[in-house]
Protein backbone atom coordinates (compact mmCIF):
# COMPACT_ATOMS: atom_id res chain seq x y z
CA UNK A 1 0.00 0.00 0.00
CA UNK A 2 1.47 3.41 -1.09
CA UNK A 3 2.16 5.69 1.87
CA UNK A 4 0.49 8.83 1.92
CA UNK A 5 2.20 11.95 0.62
CA UNK A 6 2.56 14.66 3.53
CA UNK A 7 1.01 17.59 2.54
CA UNK A 8 2.19 20.72 0.61
CA UNK A 9 3.89 23.20 3.37
CA UNK A 10 1.71 26.45 3.23
CA UNK A 11 4.37 29.48 2.26
CA UNK A 12 5.71 31.43 5.31
CA UNK A 13 5.51 34.89 5.86
CA UNK A 14 9.10 35.83 4.47
CA UNK A 15 7.59 34.02 1.32
CA UNK A 16 4.14 35.76 1.57
CA UNK A 17 6.72 39.23 1.76
CA UNK A 18 9.00 37.92 -0.77
CA UNK A 19 11.96 37.65 1.41
CA UNK A 20 12.18 34.42 2.34
CA UNK A 21 15.69 33.31 0.85
CA UNK A 22 18.80 36.10 1.60
CA UNK A 23 19.92 37.34 -2.04
CA UNK A 24 16.20 38.78 -2.22
CA UNK A 25 16.03 39.98 1.57
CA UNK A 26 19.90 41.40 0.58
CA UNK A 27 18.48 43.22 -2.73
CA UNK A 28 15.39 44.78 -0.79
CA UNK A 29 17.38 46.44 1.64
CA UNK A 30 19.29 48.48 -0.64
CA UNK A 31 15.63 50.17 -1.05
CA UNK A 32 15.73 50.67 2.81
CA UNK A 33 19.30 52.37 2.45
CA UNK A 34 18.61 54.57 -0.63
CA UNK A 35 15.29 55.93 0.55
CA UNK A 36 17.12 58.09 2.92
CA UNK A 37 18.50 60.14 -0.01
CA UNK A 38 14.51 60.92 -0.88
CA UNK A 39 13.13 61.29 2.14
CA UNK A 40 15.58 63.43 4.15
CA UNK A 41 17.76 65.27 0.89
CA UNK A 42 15.30 65.45 -1.56
CA UNK A 43 12.03 66.02 0.75
CA UNK A 44 12.45 67.24 4.32
CA UNK A 45 15.38 68.66 5.70
CA UNK A 46 18.04 69.86 2.75
CA UNK A 47 15.69 71.56 0.46
CA UNK A 48 15.21 74.31 3.74
CA UNK A 49 18.19 74.21 4.94
CA UNK A 50 18.98 75.17 1.60
CA UNK A 51 16.81 78.04 1.39
CA UNK A 52 17.25 79.55 4.66
CA UNK A 53 21.44 78.96 5.08
CA UNK A 54 23.04 77.90 1.73
CA UNK A 55 21.06 80.10 -0.37
CA UNK A 56 20.42 82.60 2.81
CA UNK A 57 19.64 86.25 1.40
CA UNK A 58 18.53 85.12 -2.03
CA UNK A 59 14.74 85.73 -2.57
CA UNK A 60 12.63 82.62 -1.87
CA UNK A 61 11.04 82.25 -5.13
CA UNK A 62 14.83 81.78 -6.45
CA UNK A 63 15.81 79.90 -4.21
CA UNK A 64 13.10 77.20 -4.93
CA UNK A 65 13.94 77.52 -8.44
CA UNK A 66 17.43 76.26 -7.51
CA UNK A 67 15.96 73.06 -5.75
CA UNK A 68 13.62 72.37 -9.02
CA UNK A 69 15.98 72.69 -11.49
CA UNK A 70 18.60 70.77 -8.99
CA UNK A 71 16.04 68.24 -9.56
CA UNK A 72 15.25 68.45 -13.19
CA UNK A 73 18.98 68.47 -14.03
CA UNK A 74 19.93 65.66 -12.24
CA UNK A 75 16.91 63.69 -14.04
CA UNK A 76 17.99 64.64 -16.78
CA UNK A 77 21.96 63.09 -16.88
CA UNK A 78 20.42 59.70 -15.46
CA UNK A 79 17.98 59.88 -18.46
CA UNK A 80 20.03 60.27 -21.12
CA UNK A 81 22.89 57.80 -20.04
CA UNK A 82 20.82 55.35 -18.47
CA UNK A 83 20.64 53.04 -21.81
CA UNK A 84 23.70 53.35 -22.60
CA UNK A 85 25.06 52.36 -19.42
CA UNK A 86 22.02 49.48 -19.33
CA UNK A 87 23.24 48.11 -22.11
CA UNK A 88 26.80 48.45 -21.38
CA UNK A 89 26.63 46.49 -18.53
CA UNK A 90 24.64 43.66 -19.62
CA UNK A 91 27.04 43.11 -22.11
CA UNK A 92 30.34 43.11 -19.36
CA UNK A 93 28.06 41.56 -16.37
CA UNK A 94 29.20 44.58 -14.13
CA UNK A 95 25.65 45.82 -12.46
CA UNK A 96 27.31 45.61 -8.93
CA UNK A 97 30.47 47.64 -9.80
CA UNK A 98 28.33 50.34 -11.64
CA UNK A 99 26.05 50.51 -9.04
CA UNK A 100 29.21 50.75 -6.60
CA UNK A 101 30.32 53.82 -8.74
CA UNK A 102 26.66 55.49 -8.48
CA UNK A 103 26.52 55.04 -4.62
CA UNK A 104 30.27 56.84 -4.41
CA UNK A 105 29.09 59.41 -6.06
CA UNK A 106 25.90 60.15 -4.65
CA UNK A 107 26.80 59.17 -0.73
CA UNK A 108 30.18 61.48 -1.22
CA UNK A 109 28.14 63.88 -2.31
CA UNK A 110 25.42 63.52 0.25
CA UNK A 111 28.45 63.65 2.93
CA UNK A 112 30.09 66.38 1.75
CA UNK A 113 26.72 68.33 2.44
CA UNK A 114 28.04 68.88 6.00
CA UNK A 115 30.83 71.44 5.51
CA UNK A 116 27.77 73.52 3.67
CA UNK A 117 27.44 76.40 4.92
CA UNK A 118 25.99 79.95 5.38
CA UNK A 119 25.97 81.46 1.47
CA UNK A 120 27.40 78.27 0.28
CA UNK A 121 24.61 78.54 -2.39
CA UNK A 122 27.01 76.91 -5.24
CA UNK A 123 28.42 74.01 -3.27
CA UNK A 124 24.98 73.09 -1.81
CA UNK A 125 23.78 73.50 -5.19
CA UNK A 126 26.27 70.73 -6.96
CA UNK A 127 26.23 68.48 -3.87
CA UNK A 128 22.70 68.00 -3.71
CA UNK A 129 22.57 67.59 -7.92
CA UNK A 130 25.37 64.95 -7.41
CA UNK A 131 23.52 63.62 -4.42
CA UNK A 132 20.47 63.10 -6.76
CA UNK A 133 22.37 61.72 -9.60
CA UNK A 134 23.89 59.25 -7.36
CA UNK A 135 20.97 57.75 -5.87
CA UNK A 136 18.93 57.95 -9.50
CA UNK A 137 21.70 55.97 -11.51
CA UNK A 138 22.46 53.57 -8.64
CA UNK A 139 18.69 52.43 -9.85
CA UNK A 140 19.02 51.66 -13.17
CA UNK A 141 21.55 48.70 -11.94
CA UNK A 142 19.95 47.97 -8.89
CA UNK A 143 16.70 47.43 -10.65
CA UNK A 144 17.85 45.46 -13.19
CA UNK A 145 18.85 42.64 -10.84
CA UNK A 146 15.54 41.85 -10.22
CA UNK A 147 14.64 39.74 -12.98
CA UNK A 148 17.67 37.55 -12.06
CA UNK A 149 16.64 37.14 -8.47
CA UNK A 150 13.13 36.45 -8.29
CA UNK A 151 11.71 32.86 -9.42
CA UNK A 152 8.39 33.87 -11.53
CA UNK A 153 5.81 36.73 -12.31
CA UNK A 154 4.09 35.88 -8.68
CA UNK A 155 7.54 36.28 -6.72
CA UNK A 156 8.54 39.25 -9.16
CA UNK A 157 5.62 41.52 -7.59
CA UNK A 158 6.38 40.41 -4.20
CA UNK A 159 9.88 40.80 -4.08
CA UNK A 160 9.57 44.32 -6.16
CA UNK A 161 6.98 45.46 -3.85
CA UNK A 162 8.90 44.46 -0.23
CA UNK A 163 12.06 46.94 -1.67
CA UNK A 164 9.04 49.66 -1.71
CA UNK A 165 7.99 48.32 1.79
CA UNK A 166 11.45 47.97 3.41
CA UNK A 167 12.76 51.60 1.27
CA UNK A 168 9.62 52.92 3.33
CA UNK A 169 10.96 51.71 6.78
CA UNK A 170 14.53 52.81 6.39
CA UNK A 171 13.87 56.22 4.68
CA UNK A 172 11.00 56.86 7.32
CA UNK A 173 13.22 55.73 10.79
CA UNK A 174 16.34 58.29 9.62
CA UNK A 175 13.89 61.02 8.99
CA UNK A 176 12.09 60.70 12.41
CA UNK A 177 15.76 60.56 13.89
CA UNK A 178 16.79 63.29 11.73
CA UNK A 179 13.49 65.53 12.53
CA UNK A 180 13.97 64.34 16.36
CA UNK A 181 17.65 66.05 16.92
CA UNK A 182 17.04 69.12 14.62
CA UNK A 183 13.79 69.85 16.69
CA UNK A 184 15.04 69.06 19.77
CA UNK A 185 19.04 68.98 20.05
CA UNK A 186 19.28 69.27 23.79
CA UNK A 187 18.33 65.61 24.21
CA UNK A 188 21.07 64.42 21.95
CA UNK A 189 23.88 66.23 23.44
CA UNK A 190 23.37 68.69 20.30
CA UNK A 191 24.23 72.57 21.14
CA UNK A 192 20.97 74.10 21.49
CA UNK A 193 19.41 77.54 22.92
CA UNK A 194 20.29 81.00 22.20
CA UNK A 195 23.36 82.75 21.58
CA UNK A 196 25.09 80.14 19.28
CA UNK A 197 27.14 80.78 16.30
CA UNK A 198 25.86 79.57 12.68
CA UNK A 199 28.27 76.71 12.80
CA UNK A 200 26.29 75.24 16.37
CA UNK A 201 22.91 76.30 15.50
CA UNK A 202 23.04 74.39 12.14
CA UNK A 203 25.05 71.17 13.61
CA UNK A 204 21.74 69.26 13.75
CA UNK A 205 20.87 69.87 10.11
CA UNK A 206 24.23 69.12 9.13
CA UNK A 207 24.42 65.95 10.69
CA UNK A 208 21.39 64.88 9.65
CA UNK A 209 22.15 65.39 6.13
CA UNK A 210 25.69 63.19 6.93
CA UNK A 211 23.91 60.34 8.38
CA UNK A 212 22.05 60.00 5.12
CA UNK A 213 25.55 59.19 3.29
CA UNK A 214 26.25 56.83 6.03
CA UNK A 215 22.92 55.18 6.37
CA UNK A 216 23.34 54.83 2.51
CA UNK A 217 26.78 53.36 2.59
CA UNK A 218 25.88 50.82 5.78
CA UNK A 219 22.57 48.97 4.52
CA UNK A 220 23.60 48.92 1.27
CA UNK A 221 26.58 46.06 2.43
CA UNK A 222 24.12 43.21 2.37
CA UNK A 223 23.32 43.74 -1.73
CA UNK A 224 27.04 43.33 -2.54
CA UNK A 225 27.55 40.71 -0.53
CA UNK A 226 24.49 38.39 -1.05
CA UNK A 227 23.25 38.82 -4.83
CA UNK A 228 25.42 37.41 -7.31
CA UNK A 229 26.66 39.04 -10.07
CA UNK A 230 24.49 38.20 -13.05
CA UNK A 231 26.65 36.82 -15.50
CA UNK A 232 26.99 38.71 -18.92
CA UNK A 233 25.84 38.09 -22.15
CA UNK A 234 26.76 38.22 -25.65
CA UNK A 235 24.00 37.80 -28.71
CA UNK A 236 23.72 37.86 -32.14
CA UNK A 237 26.75 39.60 -33.67
CA UNK A 238 28.92 40.39 -30.83
CA UNK A 239 32.28 38.74 -29.56
CA UNK A 240 33.86 38.75 -25.68
CA UNK A 241 36.81 40.88 -26.97
CA UNK A 242 34.77 44.11 -28.48
CA UNK A 243 34.63 47.34 -26.99
CA UNK A 244 31.71 48.15 -24.66
CA UNK A 245 31.09 51.51 -25.77
CA UNK A 246 30.58 49.62 -29.37
CA UNK A 247 28.44 46.60 -28.36
CA UNK A 248 26.72 49.39 -26.20
CA UNK A 249 25.24 51.55 -28.88
CA UNK A 250 25.30 48.20 -31.47
CA UNK A 251 22.79 46.67 -28.33
CA UNK A 252 20.70 50.06 -28.10
CA UNK A 253 20.34 50.09 -32.12
CA UNK A 254 19.05 46.92 -31.92
CA UNK A 255 16.33 47.42 -29.40
CA UNK A 256 14.93 50.04 -31.61
CA UNK A 257 14.97 48.14 -34.47
CA UNK A 258 13.24 44.87 -33.06
CA UNK A 259 10.87 46.96 -31.07
CA UNK A 260 8.43 45.30 -32.40
CA UNK A 261 9.32 42.24 -30.28
CA UNK A 262 8.76 43.80 -27.34
CA UNK A 263 5.91 45.76 -28.18
CA UNK A 264 3.43 45.04 -24.91
CA UNK A 265 6.60 45.88 -22.90
CA UNK A 266 6.66 49.06 -24.87
CA UNK A 267 3.03 50.00 -24.60
CA UNK A 268 3.69 49.05 -21.14
CA UNK A 269 6.38 51.83 -20.65
CA UNK A 270 4.42 54.26 -22.44
CA UNK A 271 1.51 53.92 -19.79
CA UNK A 272 3.87 54.08 -17.03
CA UNK A 273 5.46 57.27 -18.64
CA UNK A 274 1.52 58.76 -18.13
CA UNK A 275 0.30 57.60 -15.23
CA UNK A 276 3.46 57.50 -13.34
CA UNK A 277 3.37 61.74 -14.12
CA UNK A 278 0.73 61.99 -12.59
CA UNK A 279 2.24 60.16 -9.41
CA UNK A 280 5.14 62.19 -9.26
CA UNK A 281 3.09 65.23 -9.70
CA UNK A 282 0.85 64.65 -6.68
CA UNK A 283 3.97 63.65 -4.54
CA UNK A 284 6.07 67.10 -5.78
CA UNK A 285 3.54 69.40 -5.66
CA UNK A 286 1.42 68.26 -2.33
CA UNK A 287 3.56 70.25 0.33
CA UNK A 288 3.81 73.38 -2.34
CA UNK A 289 -0.20 73.02 -2.87
CA UNK A 290 -0.97 72.36 0.91
CA UNK A 291 1.08 75.56 1.54
CA UNK A 292 -0.85 77.46 -1.00
CA UNK A 293 -4.00 76.75 0.91
CA UNK A 294 -2.54 77.34 4.49
CA UNK A 295 -1.27 74.26 6.19
CA UNK A 296 1.23 74.73 8.79
CA UNK A 297 4.70 73.85 8.21
CA UNK A 298 4.79 71.17 11.11
CA UNK A 299 1.85 69.88 9.37
CA UNK A 300 3.69 69.49 5.97
CA UNK A 301 6.76 67.89 7.75
CA UNK A 302 4.43 65.73 9.76
CA UNK A 303 2.54 64.47 6.76
CA UNK A 304 5.81 62.93 5.09
CA UNK A 305 6.23 60.72 7.83
CA UNK A 306 2.69 59.38 7.45
CA UNK A 307 3.01 58.74 3.96
CA UNK A 308 6.00 56.78 4.93
CA UNK A 309 5.19 54.61 8.12
CA UNK A 310 1.59 54.11 6.36
CA UNK A 311 3.51 53.41 3.28
CA UNK A 312 5.26 50.23 5.21
CA UNK A 313 2.46 47.40 5.20
CA UNK A 314 0.48 48.79 2.52
CA UNK A 315 3.09 48.23 -0.01
CA UNK A 316 4.15 44.62 1.17
CA UNK A 317 -0.12 44.04 1.34
CA UNK A 318 -0.26 45.70 -2.28
CA UNK A 319 2.38 43.19 -3.22
CA UNK A 320 0.08 40.00 -2.30
CA UNK A 321 -2.87 41.87 -3.77
CA UNK A 322 -1.01 41.49 -7.63
CA UNK A 323 0.05 37.95 -6.55
CA UNK A 324 -3.60 37.75 -6.26
CA UNK A 325 -5.52 39.43 -8.69
CA UNK A 326 -2.80 40.50 -11.26
CA UNK A 327 -0.43 42.83 -11.18
CA UNK A 328 -2.03 45.05 -13.55
CA UNK A 329 -5.59 44.76 -11.96
CA UNK A 330 -3.57 45.87 -8.42
CA UNK A 331 -2.48 48.98 -10.56
CA UNK A 332 -5.65 49.83 -11.83
CA UNK A 333 -6.44 49.82 -8.57
CA UNK A 334 -4.16 52.23 -7.43
CA UNK A 335 -5.10 54.61 -10.31
CA UNK A 336 -8.56 54.36 -9.21
CA UNK A 337 -7.34 55.85 -5.06
CA UNK A 338 -5.43 58.60 -6.92
CA UNK A 339 -8.46 59.73 -8.66
CA UNK A 340 -10.15 60.04 -5.63
CA UNK A 341 -7.24 61.86 -3.76
CA UNK A 342 -6.85 64.74 -6.28
CA UNK A 343 -10.92 65.28 -5.98
CA UNK A 344 -10.32 65.30 -2.38
CA UNK A 345 -7.56 67.51 -2.62
CA UNK A 346 -9.70 69.67 -4.81
CA UNK A 347 -12.09 70.30 -1.04
CA UNK A 348 -9.65 70.17 1.14
CA UNK A 349 -9.50 72.96 3.74
CA UNK A 350 -7.69 71.59 6.52
CA UNK A 351 -4.68 70.06 7.93
CA UNK A 352 -6.51 67.08 9.04
CA UNK A 353 -7.56 66.70 5.74
CA UNK A 354 -3.97 66.88 4.38
CA UNK A 355 -2.90 64.35 6.97
CA UNK A 356 -6.17 61.72 5.21
CA UNK A 357 -4.80 62.36 2.23
CA UNK A 358 -1.15 61.65 2.99
CA UNK A 359 -2.27 58.64 4.65
CA UNK A 360 -4.42 57.65 0.86
CA UNK A 361 -1.22 58.23 -1.11
CA UNK A 362 0.87 56.16 1.48
CA UNK A 363 -1.76 53.04 1.08
CA UNK A 364 -1.01 53.31 -3.09
CA UNK A 365 2.25 54.98 -4.02
CA UNK A 366 4.64 52.16 -3.19
CA UNK A 367 2.89 49.39 -4.17
CA UNK A 368 1.74 50.81 -7.70
CA UNK A 369 5.45 51.72 -8.37
CA UNK A 370 6.34 48.91 -6.92
CA UNK A 371 3.98 46.77 -9.25
CA UNK A 372 4.61 48.47 -12.30
CA UNK A 373 8.40 48.08 -11.65
CA UNK A 374 7.61 44.27 -11.38
CA UNK A 375 5.11 44.05 -14.45
CA UNK A 376 7.50 45.15 -16.42
CA UNK A 377 10.12 42.98 -15.29
CA UNK A 378 8.23 40.02 -16.11
CA UNK A 379 8.33 40.95 -19.80
CA UNK A 380 11.69 41.56 -20.47
CA UNK A 381 14.42 38.67 -21.10
CA UNK A 382 16.89 38.47 -17.92
CA UNK A 383 19.84 38.95 -20.84
CA UNK A 384 18.60 42.47 -21.66
CA UNK A 385 17.36 43.61 -18.33
CA UNK A 386 20.11 46.08 -17.24
CA UNK A 387 19.39 47.43 -21.21
CA UNK A 388 15.35 47.63 -20.80
CA UNK A 389 15.71 49.04 -17.16
CA UNK A 390 17.86 51.70 -18.73
CA UNK A 391 14.93 52.53 -20.75
CA UNK A 392 12.69 52.18 -17.79
CA UNK A 393 14.60 54.31 -16.00
CA UNK A 394 14.42 57.19 -18.80
CA UNK A 395 10.52 56.68 -18.46
CA UNK A 396 10.65 57.13 -14.75
CA UNK A 397 12.55 60.08 -14.34
CA UNK A 398 10.36 61.86 -17.51
CA UNK A 399 7.95 61.01 -15.27
CA UNK A 400 7.22 64.28 -13.29
CA UNK A 401 8.00 66.59 -16.07
CA UNK A 402 4.89 66.89 -17.99
CA UNK A 403 2.55 67.06 -14.89
CA UNK A 404 4.18 70.29 -12.52
CA UNK A 405 4.30 71.94 -16.32
CA UNK A 406 0.53 71.30 -16.41
CA UNK A 407 -0.15 72.24 -13.19
CA UNK A 408 1.37 75.43 -13.34
CA UNK A 409 -0.33 76.15 -16.51
CA UNK A 410 -3.69 75.23 -15.03
CA UNK A 411 -3.07 77.74 -12.21
CA UNK A 412 -1.93 80.74 -14.61
CA UNK A 413 -5.39 80.32 -16.45
CA UNK A 414 -7.63 79.96 -13.79
CA UNK A 415 -5.84 81.60 -11.04
CA UNK A 416 -6.04 78.73 -8.24
CA UNK A 417 -4.37 75.69 -7.53
CA UNK A 418 -7.12 73.89 -6.59
CA UNK A 419 -8.26 73.84 -10.61
CA UNK A 420 -4.67 72.84 -10.87
CA UNK A 421 -5.43 69.26 -8.91
CA UNK A 422 -7.84 68.23 -10.68
CA UNK A 423 -5.87 68.26 -14.04
CA UNK A 424 -3.64 65.59 -12.49
CA UNK A 425 -6.55 62.79 -12.94
CA UNK A 426 -5.62 63.26 -16.77
CA UNK A 427 -2.89 61.32 -16.51
CA UNK A 428 -4.52 58.51 -14.34
CA UNK A 429 -7.21 58.48 -17.04
CA UNK A 430 -5.07 58.43 -20.24
CA UNK A 431 -2.43 56.25 -18.42
CA UNK A 432 -4.82 54.01 -17.65
CA UNK A 433 -6.16 53.26 -20.75
CA UNK A 434 -2.84 52.74 -22.25
CA UNK A 435 -2.61 50.07 -19.38
CA UNK A 436 -6.20 48.52 -20.64
CA UNK A 437 -4.35 47.48 -23.69
CA UNK A 438 -1.30 45.94 -22.93
CA UNK A 439 -1.92 42.00 -23.55
CA UNK A 440 0.41 40.86 -20.34
CA UNK A 441 0.48 37.02 -21.40
CA UNK A 442 2.04 37.86 -24.73
CA UNK A 443 4.28 40.41 -23.45
CA UNK A 444 5.64 38.15 -20.66
CA UNK A 445 5.30 35.04 -23.69
CA UNK A 446 8.16 37.20 -26.16
CA UNK A 447 10.44 38.02 -23.04
CA UNK A 448 10.55 33.66 -22.68
CA UNK A 449 10.42 33.18 -26.76
CA UNK A 450 13.63 35.58 -26.68
CA UNK A 451 15.77 33.54 -24.11
CA UNK A 452 14.71 30.22 -25.47
CA UNK A 453 16.23 31.69 -29.24
CA UNK A 454 19.33 32.69 -27.41
CA UNK A 455 19.50 29.39 -25.78
CA UNK A 456 19.26 27.23 -28.59
CA UNK A 457 20.59 29.05 -31.17
CA UNK A 458 24.47 28.38 -31.03
CA UNK A 459 25.18 31.60 -33.03
CA UNK A 460 23.21 33.49 -29.97
CA UNK A 461 25.43 32.44 -26.83
CA UNK A 462 24.20 33.84 -23.72
CA UNK A 463 24.58 32.88 -20.34
CA UNK A 464 21.50 32.18 -18.38
CA UNK A 465 20.93 33.59 -15.01
CA UNK A 466 20.93 30.74 -11.82
CA UNK A 467 17.82 31.63 -10.92
CA UNK A 468 15.49 30.75 -13.77
CA UNK A 469 12.17 32.25 -14.22
CA UNK A 470 8.79 30.52 -14.23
Amino acid sequence: MRANSPPARKPGLLAKLGLDRPELRAWAMYDWAVSAVQTTIMVAVFPIYFKQVAAAGVPDATATGYVATANSLALAVVAVISPILGAWVDFTGNRKRFLAGFLALGAGATALMFFVGHGDLRLGYWLFVLSLLGASGSFVFYESLLPHIAHGEAEIDRVSAAGYGLGYVGGGILLALNLAWILKPGLFGLPSGPGLSTSQATLPSRLALLSVAVWWVIFSIPLFRRVPEPPRSVVGGETRGESPVRAAFGRLAGTFRHLRGYRQAFLMLLAFLIYNDGVQTIITMATSYGSDIGIGRDALIAAVLVVQFVGIPCAFLFGMLGARIGARRAIFLGLAVYTGIAVLGYFMTTATEFFVLAALVGMVQGGTQALSRSLFASMVPPEKSGEFFGFFSVFEKFAGIFGPLLFAAAIAVSGTSRVAILSVIAFFAVGALLLSLVDVDEGRAAARATLARAELDPELPTNRPTSPRG
